[in-house]
């Protein structure tokens, strides 16, 4: 499938190798299929071994998949080493994969506290480090890291989601600046509400998307695909000059 004539198409991005945590379903999936659809090569993990399978056989030999536990270190980094003998070298990046599940704060053990730093936090210093000799080597690359606007809004109920995605934030920022001479970008994007299947069948009622559109400026849903075509952009070399930014796609919610 091509890209569509309604939106951008970046030649930049045509062959080049992108490797997308989180990628089997919900945004990450919209991530895999628009990369994909630009002529880059896609290699993608998840631990739904099912669903990243179909996705990736729908899209043919330049894409590649593997289930993998991102909280797993050595398990991420070899994903990575991989993807890149099977695809060429990795020289976009677009750290996705994050657990939004809504927590009780006073009732966070230091247990879960850890866990959800090492899913929402942990793997995109792992895979941005995995992948920062590749880009070193070819004279440039593209780190995405997906953040959110909780990271500023700091709702009281995702209280480990919201530290690790203010920390995406701080880390994008760190990495553009050691990283920046050897033209590897480091930027960070942070959706609002974006309307996954995920948040259909978990939180999105009428009552809650009332009070979400008094809060905003664009009145229309957030899609997948339109978090997917921010990345695009950051990825190609149309945003060359852009490194330790936050770009935020929340419909004027901030």
């Amino acid at each position: 499938m091509a890209a569509s004539a309604s939106h951008a198409t970046y030649p930049s991005l045509k062959g080049r190798t992108a490797f997308i945590t989180g990628g089997a379903s919900g945004i990450g999936a919209t991530f895999v299929q628009a990369f994909h659809d630009q002529g880059a090569k896609v290699a993608f993990v998840d631990l739904d071994e099912a669903a990243g399978k179909a996705l990736s056989a729908g899209l043919g030999p330049t894409s590649w998949f593997r289930r993998c536990d991102v909280t797993d270190a050595e398990a991420l980094q070899a994903a990575i080493a991989d993807a890149a003998a099977a695809l060429g070298p990795v020289t976009v990046l677009i750290n996705n994969v994050a657990n939004d599940t809504r927590q009780v704060a006073a009732e966070v053990t230091p247990e879960a506290w850890r866990k959800g730093l090492a899913v929402n936090l942990d793997p995109a210093f792992i895979a941005a480090t995995a992948v920062y000799p590749m880009m070193k080597a070819a004279g440039g690359g593209s780190i995405v890291n997906i953040s959110s606007i909780n990271a500023l809004l700091g709702p009281g109920e995702l209280p480990t989601y919201s530290a690790a995605k203010g920390a995406i934030n701080s880390l994008s920022k760190s990495l553009a600046h050691a990283w920046g001479p050897d033209r590897v970008r480091v930027n960070a994007l942070s959706p609002g509400w974006v309307i996954t299947p995920r948040q259909l069948e978990l939180w999105l009622t009428p009552q809650a998307e009332a009070d979400w559109s008094k809060l905003v400026a664009l009145k229309d849903r957030i899609m997948p695909d339109d978090i997917a075509r921010a990345a695009l952009f950051l990825a190609a070399d149309d945003s060359r000059m852009m490194t330790g930014q936050n770009m935020v796609v929340d419909a004027g919610r901030t």
